[in-house]
């Protein structure tokens, strides 16, 4: 069920545990009575969206809590209501009594979500922008993080806002001529009709693409292998495999180019990429070489840090995989023992191996569960629904059939565009997509 939005809110909208800062965030009509009621400013606080510094009296501590004010009104903030944050030093204790001050003065506790639900409730945003709030949150890299604020600045509904309002337009010749059928008078003339019809499915079989590839990452997790030269990664490699993918051999620098293979599993597929250690390059060939393995990392969901046994504590210092996740696995273990803590390998004895696939398996999942996921399918079914209706729209007009089902086939499109970009919503839609927001946000 949709939440009362008249209510007045509050929950703890930065991270828990100790720090600098911790921020209570409220939102409705009486944000600014809730605040005034612990709040005791160095000026005058006014009604005007502005920072006060000031302390926060909280019953039962006997220093008051030095900490700032911060007001937004109406139309202008977040949520398109009135709001309120309080800043004050992040000590779980006197966040949490703050906290039960500003609901003993009238706010309740908010919803998973619902200051981002105020916000789509009051046109701030559409249901897409919503949903990439949520993917920020919950970004586990650089790329979704990337994606999420690209959504987020609008980079799928800007498009599509277009084609609805085209779509629009021509749903209304359409149903125009509907009325003078008698009189043989025509709004728009078929040639148009079909020109901006193939526009339309042109710009939709382009979002269709976009939404494609943003999901392509979390259909199959790559795991590429790193580390530095001779330190086993080939032969790491072929034990995953379970067979003599890459050519190993004692003379380092053997892999020149990257090997993929799938690795397959309940629910989820690896690719494991081999690419070459890390050197110095003395070549054209070797320079290519790195370049190859460095665009490899770049493009990995996990990088696996191979280092070998013997040499692990020289090795580490060249350990690099900008903002990758990284997985250290020690190689060469019938050789020498790993260090304490660390996953040892062995692809001589197989030691580690059916660990090592166990871990790649677990990380894969996790990685599926990113919270753009739902997201993009949801999107994606709205846009392959609304690609049928105007495929079928399409062969209405070439056809020459009645102009009745093309206008219900146009009908039909637009709400899926609407259902996508939350122009139609129910609460049962809202419920599943804020459900998944943590509180606070």
């Amino acid at each position: 069920m949709t939440p009362e939005i008249d209510d007045t809110i509050v929950a703890i909208s930065s991270a828990p545990g100790p720090g600098s800062r911790a921020i209570i965030r409220l939102s409705g009509s009486s944000s600014l009575s809730c605040a005034l009621s612990s709040f005791r400013a160095q000026d005058v606080v006014g009604l005007s969206r502005r920072r006060h510094a000031g302390h926060f009296h909280l019953r039962g501590i006997h220093s008051d809590l030095p900490g700032e004010l911060y007001v937004w009104r109406g139309s202008k903030s977040y949520t398109g209501q009135d709001m309120a944050e309080l800043h004050v030093l992040s000590c779980q204790p006197l966040v949490e009594l703050l906290l039960a001050e500003m609901m003993s003065a009238g706010a309740r506790a908010a919803l998973p979500g619902e200051f981002t639900l105020r916000a789509f409730l009051a046109g701030k945003m559409d249901l897409t922008r919503a949903e990439a709030v949520l993917g920020v949150i919950n970004a586990t890299d650089a790329q979704e993080l990337k994606q999420a604020l690209a959504q987020l600045a609008g980079g799928m509904v800007q498009p599509l806002s277009h084609l609805r309002e085209e779509l629009v337009d021509l749903l209304a010749d359409v149903e125009a001529g509907l009325d003078f059928t008698d009189e043989d008078i025509q709004f728009v003339e078929m040639s148009q009709l079909l020109s901006r019809l193939t526009g339309a499915l042109a710009q939709l079989t382009l979002v269709q693409k976009q939404l494609l590839g943003r999901s392509v990452r979390s259909e199959r997790f790559r795991v590429v292998f790193a580390g530095p030269p001779n330190a086993g990664k080939s032969s790491l490699f072929n034990a995953l495999a379970g067979r003599s993918s890459a050519l190993v051999s004692p003379q380092p620098g053997t892999t020149r180019d990257y090997l993929v293979h799938r690795l397959s599993a309940p629910d989820v597929e690896i690719d494991l990429i081999d690419t070459a250690g890390w050197d110095a390059a003395a070549n054209t060939i070797e320079e290519q070489s790195q370049s190859l393995g460095h665009e490899q990392r770049l493009k990995a969901d996990l990088v696996l840090i191979c280092l070998e046994a013997g040499m692990y504590g020289r090795d580490r210092e060249a350990a690099r995989a900008g903002d990758r996740a990284i997985l250290e696995i020690i190689t060469k273990c019938d050789l020498c023992p790993a260090p304490p803590g660390r996953l040892a390998t062995s692809a001589v004895t197989g030691e580690g191996i059916d660990e090592l696939r166990r871990t790649l398996v677990e990380h894969a999942r996790r990685h599926g569960q990113s919270g753009s996921v739902p997201g993009l399918s949801r999107c994606r079914h709205h846009v392959e629904s609304c690609l049928t209706h105007l495929r079928r729209a399409h062969d209405v007009a070439l056809n020459n059939e009645p102009a009745e089902m093309l206008a219900l086939e146009l009908r039909s499109g637009l709400e899926h565009l609407g259902e996508m970009t939350g122009a139609v919503y129910t609460d049962e839609l809202l419920d599943r997509i804020f459900s998944r927001f943590c509180i606070g946000k």
